[in-house]
C-alpha cells in the first residue's frame, strides 16, 4: 500500500513539475505568429515555413505600419533590435526573410504610425 501512494505522489509530482517548466520556456515557432492592429489598421505576420516576416498596412488612411523584431538572448538576457520593416502608400505587404534560431527569442512589434502604440507579440523561438 505504501509503495502504491508513493507511486501516486511521484506521478502527480512529475506532473506538477512538467506545467511548472513548459510555463517558463518561449512559445516554440512550430506554428506562423501574427500580431494584428486595432481597428484593422494593419498587422505583422511570422511565416514558420520559410521564416518570412511581413508587415501589412491594411487602410488607406494616409499613416503607414511599422514592423519590429526584437531578439534576446537565452543567457544573458539582452535584447536588441534584428531589423524595421515599414509598409504604406504602395499595393501589397512589405516581406522580409530572416532564419530565427535557437540561441535567441524573438518578439515581434508592429505600429500605426498615426498614433505610435507598440502592439506586442509572445516571445518565441525554433
Amino acid at each position: 500500500m505504501n509503495i502504491s501512494r508513493l507511486s501516486r505522489f511521484a506521478a502527480v509530482g512529475a506532473v506538477a513539475f512538467t506545467a511548472i517548466a513548459a510555463s517558463t520556456v518561449p512559445a516554440s515557432a512550430h506554428s506562423d505568429k501574427i500580431v494584428y492592429l486595432p481597428n484593422g489598421r494593419g498587422y505583422m505576420k511570422f511565416y514558420d515555413n520559410g521564416d518570412v516576416f511581413e508587415v501589412c498596412d491594411t487602410k488607406a488612411d494616409g499613416h503607414g505600419v511599422t514592423g519590429q523584431l526584437w531578439a534576446k538572448n537565452q543567457i544573458t538576457q539582452n535584447g536588441s533590435t534584428v531589423f524595421t520593416l515599414k509598409d504604406g502608400g504602395d499595393k501589397g505587404c512589405d516581406k522580409k526573410a530572416y532564419d530565427i534560431g535557437k540561441l535567441h527569442t524573438y518578439s515581434m512589434q508592429v505600429e500605426w504610425d498615426g498614433d505610435r502604440v507598440w502592439h506586442f507579440s509572445e516571445w518565441f523561438n525554433e
